[in-house]
């Protein structure tokens, strides 16, 4: 749950958790994994993945929305991670950016703080102009057939194309067999997304390694980049690290 010491200014946010503060963690995916960082998760999802690891942002079927989110002021939220060592926050979800104005306040009082923001979306909604700032990057990861989603509701072209446009934006795709990684290459192909990152998908350190030694090489084939999950490798998938 967020820290309620957090609540009680104006502007707020849907938040499921804040967490880096009292057990220091890293970014665990994508072109900063292993970098010290900070984490703000946003509540709420407009997808609904089958293999979702944060289903406590929107999976109101087994997940009572009361005890796992709670509205908290931006000032505070901002005054929170500047408080912090690490010079990386991630802003991720759920879906960011279905909160994005009040999320442009917040990603403005981290960057005046001297803070670097990754924000980590779905790329199924456009950013704000006023978020393709300096200091801030979008993980943007668009879903394949393996998340259960309809194509149409999972890729959208405006926004993917806005994303492709910004030069603010890698690309991260979540593949579970090699036969993804075609997928992957019409969607790179047809919305000009790069750079690449393959991602597997794994819930165990097992499954993470078996996945990492089957993609890794067909991804290199390809000339993209790989990522792994360092957080279920260190952490076993824990939440909050």
């Amino acid at each position: 749950m967020p820290d309620p010491g957090l609540a009680g200014t104006r502007a707020r946010l849907l938040v499921a958790e804040t967490f880096g503060d009292a057990r220091p963690t890293f970014q665990g995916e994508g072109p900063s994994a292993g970098t010290p960082a900070v984490f703000i998760r946003l509540s709420r999802c407009n997808l609904a993945c089958s293999w979702c690891d944060t289903k406590y942002t929107w999976d109101w079927a087994h997940y009572d929305p009361r005890k796992e989110s709670a509205r908290l002021g931006v000032t505070a939220l901002a005054e929170w991670a500047l408080s912090l060592p690490p010079g990386l926050v991630v802003i991720t979800g759920g879906e960011p950016l279905l909160q994005q104005p009040r999320l442009i306040s917040l990603v403005s009082l981290l960057l005046a703080g001297g803070k670097r923001v990754e924000v980590e979306t779905n790329g199924t909604i456009a950013p704000d102009p006023a978020l393709l700032a300096g200091g801030v990057t979008f993980n943007v990861s668009p879903k394949l057939a393996n998340s259960g989603v309809a194509e149409a509701k999972r890729i959208v072209p405006g926004p993917l194309e806005a994303f492709a446009a910004s030069s603010r934006a890698v690309f991260k795709f979540v593949a579970a067999g090699v036969s993804d990684l075609d997928e992957i290459a019409g969607l790179a192909g047809r919305f000009g997304l790069e750079p690449v990152y393959v991602m597997p998908e794994a819930s165990t350190s097992d499954q993470l390694l078996e996945r990492t030694r089957l993609l890794a090489g067909p991804a290199a084939a390809r000339g993209w980049h790989f990522t792994t999950r360092l957080q279920v490798q260190a952490f076993d998938g824990a939440r909050g690290l």
